[in-house]
């Protein structure tokens, strides 16, 4: 599959080596030729097949004359945060990001530490017909960086509106999940150095996933009873390549991964006034944080890169997705759970209240996420009947098509990392945000007949 942010397939049904490394040798030809350096940043994250994958990777951009900048085994935010510390060409990340335990992809970083846009995308995927391979005197080199975590740990600690020495003289106890993903590397070091009692699972990084990644409340019962069993005053769970956070309150429930975005954002807004920009899968608790500051919310289509770009244009102050996803451009314009946790202990030190106290103050909202196989004929007829049946509602057709209310919207889109459509409905309750998506899926599967 060819998406915003790169490739990504099951591995041995359709993502092989052989791909792997035509794809790897393309962006390092594409990196290098826009003249902006000779290196490119290459980690991966976890998984079983990353050794693999990552030994293709390394041969192929040096094949192109590529020399490599190899983090090993790292997270999608700290590779980011690579590429811009080198002044390197781009970077490239092995990692399917949450996709179960039989997938891997290839992720295309630029040079300004954002995913590649889609005309970038296009550029690159075109040299994979015609790879112009170096010959053997212009071969690339590889050496290797053990620091970038330590450097991407301590530009976290570095934010101003970081106390660090407040969020250590609280002395909170935290569980954490690390799902055998990447975050086993950096998320106990960090709530290590903030002066945090750690109570952890699942910490080896050996991409032995024991429960599906994706960090959803469904998928999070074992850090639901952690919390509890250890009297941890919150909990934190990250995807395989720790770009997503999501939260456990004090009493072990898991509070749903979009009020990520909206608890970080009430950290940042109280030290720097301006906008906020989500994509248009998020939750309207986003808007409501922004309203309480005073501010405005713009929205974008999903996609790290698409939110990244709108920040830009924007000026925005901070910015995300209702993934579990926060961007703050004084750090990177990059998705960064380790941000995330120290936003979130902030947060709460700021507050002096329980999480589940914090979440309560907002007003409530039953959000569903539904995802159907693709049907073989094109959406537009899908979402100029969902328009016909909705007619007052406002339309934005950025991604697919998203219908909204004040209180209440529906997204239907085609995934970007999956062979599915997704249906994301929110509403102030369950009943009205499933009667949304069950329109969806009746008239996606009238279609598909």
């Amino acid at each position: 599959m060819i998406g915003v942010s790169g490739i990504r397939g099951r591995v041995g049904f359709g993502l092989s080596p052989e791909v792997f490394a035509r794809y790897a040798a393309a962006f390092g030809a594409w990196a290098l030729a826009t003249g902006k350096g000779t290196a490119v940043v290459l980690g991966r994250d976890s998984r079983v097949s990353g050794p693999l994958f990552h030994q293709v990777a390394r041969a192929a951009l040096e094949s192109v004359g590529a020399d490599v900048i190899d983090l090993g085994v790292t997270t999608t935010p700290t590779l980011q945060m690579a590429v811009e510390h080198h002044r390197a060409a781009g970077g490239l990340g092995i990692t399917a990001s949450h996709n179960p335990i039989e997938w891997n992809a290839l992720k295309f970083i630029g040079a300004d530490g954002l995913f590649l846009s889609a005309a970038d995308g296009i550029a690159m995927r075109a040299l994979i017909a015609d790879i112009p391979y170096a010959t053997w005197d212009k071969l690339g080199v590889t050496r290797f960086d053990g620091d970038a975590v330590t450097r991407h740990l301590e530009a976290v600690l570095a934010l101003p509106m970081i106390n660090v020495e407040a969020i250590r003289a609280r002395k909170f106890r935290v569980a954490y999940d690390a799902c055998r993903g990447a975050g086993g590397i950096i998320i106990p070091r960090l709530l290590e150095l903030l002066g945090c009692t750690v109570e952890a699972i699942e910490l080896e990084a050996d991409g032995r996933f024991p429960r599906p990644p994706e960090p959803i409340p469904e998928n999070l019962g074992p850090l639901c009873d952690l919390v509890k069993r250890s009297g941890a005053e919150i909990g934190f769970a990250t995807d395989p390549d720790v770009d997503r956070l999501a939260l456990v309150d004090e009493t072990g429930r898991a509070i749903g991964e979009d009020y990520t975005l909206a608890l970080a954002a009430r950290v940042v807004l109280r030290h720097k006034v301006g906008p906020v920009v989500t994509n248009l899968s998020t939750s309207l608790v986003v808007d409501d944080q922004a309203a309480e500051a005073g501010v405005t919310v713009h929205r974008a289509p999903v996609g790290e890169v698409n939110v990244a770009t709108a920040m830009r244009a924007a000026g925005a102050v901070i910015g995300g997705e209702g993934n579990g996803g926060v961007i703050l451009p004084e750090l990177h314009l990059g998705r960064d759970a380790p941000l995330g946790v120290a936003l979130l202990l902030q947060m709460l030190v700021d507050a002096r209240q329980p999480l589940s106290a914090v979440v309560a103050k907002y007003p409530r909202y039953a959000i569903i996420k539904d995802k159907l196989d693709r049907p073989a004929v094109p959406l537009d007829a899908v979402y100029a009947a969902l328009r016909a049946a909705f007619p007052d509602a406002a339309a934005d057709t950025q991604d697919g098509l998203r219908l909204g209310w004040p209180d209440r919207w529906v997204h239907v889109r085609p995934s970007g990392t999956e062979p599915i459509v997704r249906v994301i409905a929110e509403a102030p309750t369950l009943d009205a945000a499933r009667a949304l998506v069950e329109r969806g899926r009746e008239l996606l599967a009238k279609f598909a007949r």
